[in-house]
């Protein structure tokens, strides 16, 4: 049920418990012409503010003039007990406890009613205890179902409103979900990519078979970019620790930085080992886009409960310096406009892990890449920290439960 269906179902209900009253009012046209008329009367101002108070409390809000309304239903329900034969407050007073509940804090409210209750059976008790009864729960029970159907389209309304929120939220996860695999995911293979096309490019006169050999690796690693694409389109993304520290050492070597892989022999969970995965990923990127490192470790080890992956390398020169050897970090030299290696200008020297630069105290600045990776650490209850070792190099490292 819609809140504007239910605010329908509760109007209508609520109209008719007016009109339902004001033919009981016309009962008093048998006693006389003009108690009939001063009945008719009274009981059209009562439905006729009764409906006001509710129309304003179906929206949320109180009503016109309040609390002059209700104080008028109130004198409209009682003062004409005075001249009114045969319990007239009976008549009105339930359309009146329905209004005091839903304008009044229920500390207020309920006992209110519960005062008009016993009111309505004590002015009827001394003529028919019977009657009398049923006046005083017509009251109670009028009262509460004229609550309840205004907290039914109340509770309605806030709930189509978090279900709103709720796919509002859900969207914009779904969207830094792929932002986020996206960034790392195809981070790397487009580097990758670019590297092994400039190698091929460079070997292509002095050694066809190896350029032969570095294209079809190249047609590999775009056939993988495109299956990640697709996973990530399916929102299915299964990675391996092992298999990313592999793929992560292969790919440094062919770029010509030396790597050593050491990891523990420790059994992870699932979300604990994808993690530690993608940071592999992004710190190998990173060391392809960002740096002129020549070695490189990736290394995890088991600490207290938990897992600790450390990826360093040796090179975060400043802006614009080459490395030791006057090469950049993927073996050649760097092209006469400042590019890299790759042609693209893609090795940002002097970046940290992400693109963000080290700070004073040597922390990486955190770019997109760094802030997607401690979002992945944070969803398996890690952490990521990030910045130069003194020994000029730069370190990222992540921990997570084991």
């Amino acid at each position: 049920m819609t809140s504007s269906s239910a605010q329908r179902l509760a109007r209508v209900l609520i109209a008719s418990v007016g009109a339902v009253y004001i033919l009981i009012g016309l009962w008093y046209f048998s006693v006389s012409p003009g108690y009939g008329l001063a009945a008719t009367v009274l009981i059209v101002a009562v439905a006729a503010l009764h409906f006001l108070t509710m129309r304003a409390a179906l929206r949320d809000e109180r009503p016109p003039l309040f609390p002059l309304t209700v104080a008028l239903q109130a004198v409209a329900t009682y003062v004409p007990d005075l001249f009114l034969p045969s319990g007239w407050s009976g008549v009105a007073a339930p359309m009146l406890g329905g209004a005091v509940l839903v304008t009044l804090p229920p500390r207020f409210g309920w006992p209110l009613v519960g005062l008009m209750t016993v009111y309505a059976g004590a002015v009827i008790f001394p003529y028919n205890p019977v009657v009398a009864l049923f006046y005083g729960l017509t009251v109670l029970l009028t009262s509460g179902m004229v609550h309840a159907l205004v907290r039914l389209v109340r509770v309605t309304s806030d709930l189509e409103q978090a279900r709103a929120e709720l796919a509002e939220a859900a969207v914009l996860r779904e969207r830094l979900r792929i932002s986020r695999d996206l960034h790392d995911g195809l981070g790397r293979s487009l580097t990758a990519i670019a590297l092994k096309g400039d190698l091929a490019g460079r070997l292509m006169d002095r050694d066809p078979a190896a350029a032969r050999h570095e294209v079809g690796e190249l047609v590999r690693v775009a056939r993988e970019a495109a299956q990640d694409v697709r996973q990530v389109a399916r929102g299915y993304r299964e990675l391996s620790l092992a298999g990313e520290a592999n793929r992560g050492a292969a790919l440094l070597e062919s770029a010509g930085v030396g790597c050593q892989v050491h990891l523990a022999d420790v059994t992870l969970p699932r979300a604990a080992e994808e993690a530690l995965a993608w940071g592999v990923r992004e710190a190998v990127t990173n060391v392809l886009r960002h740096s002129a490192a020549t070695t490189c470790t990736i290394a995890t080890s088991r600490h207290a409960g938990s897992v600790r992956l450390e990826v360093a390398n040796d090179g975060v020169p400043a802006a614009g310096e080459p490395s030791g050897d006057g090469k950049d970090a993927a073996g050649g030299k760097p092209s006469g406009d400042g590019k890299d290696a790759a042609g693209d200008g893609s090795r940002e020297n002097g970046k940290g892990p992400g693109g963000g630069g080290p700070s004073g105290d040597g922390k990486a600045v955190p770019g997109g890449g760094l802030t997607g990776l401690a979002e992945r650490a944070a969803h398996a209850g890690g952490t990521v920290d990030a910045g130069r070792t003194p020994a000029g190099g730069f370190r990222l490292t992540m921990e997570v439960p084991a």
